[in-house]
């Protein structure tokens, strides 16, 4: 099934889900129920999938019944542990000045960043944004290696539906999302690397970790 948001909330999932901006999802029609759509998957593609539908299936328990912010976030954590490699995302959207960062900085920066996804997720999906999601059975090869798994996040209101999908990578612990593409050319990690260059450039790593640590307070309060 192909369920579809309103253009206003399209604008909303792009700035919340994938780049910076402090936005919650509008909430859809009272009758929508959240949903994940896919199809049965060949054994090759299985695996890269998992986690995407494992991240899905968080997100609709936690903007079902998670009331707040915080409930949302504790709610979602495990996923993001399992579908994110966080690192990897971490270091490409820093760039080269990474590399130099002591391991206490790159330490702290991370558990920032990783506050800061799980916070924007459960800012953008609640309760009311009923959001449905259909994920494809089919992988596809990414360019830059790895595997694209294709899904779309929407509602049952009529609108414009979303297409986000996910460079997966295939490392030591399995099959994990190590960049994100909205309407199949926005990439987080890009545009996470002109936010995040600010940041650095100003305050080094310490800097950087309190800008994310300000929106994560940001994506918390209710």
């Amino acid at each position: 099934m192909i369920c579809r948001f309103s253009p206003k909330v399209t604008r909303s999932l792009l700035s919340a889900c994938l780049l910076t901006g402090p936005v919650a999802l509008t909430a859809l029609a009272p009758a929508a129920l959240a949903q994940t759509a896919v199809m049965a998957a060949p054994a090759d593609s299985t695996s890269a999938v998992a986690p995407i539908l494992s991240l899905y299936d968080a997100l609709k328990a936690a903007q079902k019944t998670g009331k707040t912010a915080r409930q949302r976030a504790t709610m979602i954590a495990p996923a993001v542990d399992r579908a994110f490699d966080l690192e990897a995302i971490l270091r490409r959207s820093v760039g080269v000045r990474y590399n130099n960062l002591s391991p206490s900085d790159r330490t702290r920066l991370l558990g920032s960043f990783r506050q800061f996804t799980i916070a924007r997720y459960a800012s953008s999906f609640k309760p009311e944004a009923q959001a449905a999601f259909t994920v494809s059975s089919q992988t596809r090869p990414s360019p830059t290696g790895g595997q694209i798994v294709d899904t779309t996040i929407g509602g049952m209101d009529g609108g414009e539906v979303t297409p986000i999908d996910y460079i997966m990578t295939n490392g030591a612990s399995g099959w994990r999302i190590t960049d994100v593409l909205l309407n199949a050319h926005i990439s987080q990690v890009a545009a996470q690397r002109a936010d995040f260059g600010g940041a650095l450039s100003q305050g080094g790593a310490n800097g950087l970790a309190d800008h994310l640590d300000s929106k994560t307070a940001h994506f918390l309060h209710d």
